[in-house]
């Protein structure tokens, strides 16, 4: 780690979570819902998206979810919206810096993915 110790960290993450500052607990809050870890994925794997090609790639999640959870990613500075006054009108939705800086994250969860949990049957590896 670049600022001390991991027993330093931990140490430092017990005394911040008693005060509700905890770094992990205010960036875990960032992505609370069904919906948000998932929509950010899915728009790590592309420079912008329509909002109907999202809905596509994030089976299962409604119009309403989706605009809802795009919105919240928004006011969180992890997504950026950009409509187009054309004929037809479009929304495109790309990650902000901030967003993109997950990145490392989704690689790390992979990896560790990878590790723990076998492939289901007939998937390969």
């Amino acid at each position: 780690m670049e600022h001390g110790t991991f027993q330093e960290y931990q140490a430092r993450l017990r005394v911040e979570n008693a005060a509700m500052t905890c770094p992990v607990g205010r960036t875990l809050r960032l992505f609370q819902g069904k919906w948000a870890i998932r929509v950010l994925f899915e728009l790590s794997k592309t420079d912008t998206v329509r909002f109907g090609a999202l809905k596509q790639r994030v089976e299962g999640i409604t119009n309403t979810m989706l605009t809802s959870t795009l919105r919240q990613l928004e006011e969180n500075g992890l997504v950026r919206r950009e409509q187009f006054n054309e004929v037809p009108p479009h929304v495109e939705y790309a990650l902000t810096e901030a967003g993109r800086d997950l990145y490392p994250i989704f690689i790390e969860i992979g990896r560790w993915g990878e590790r723990y949990l076998p492939a289901p049957a007939g998937l390969g590896t």
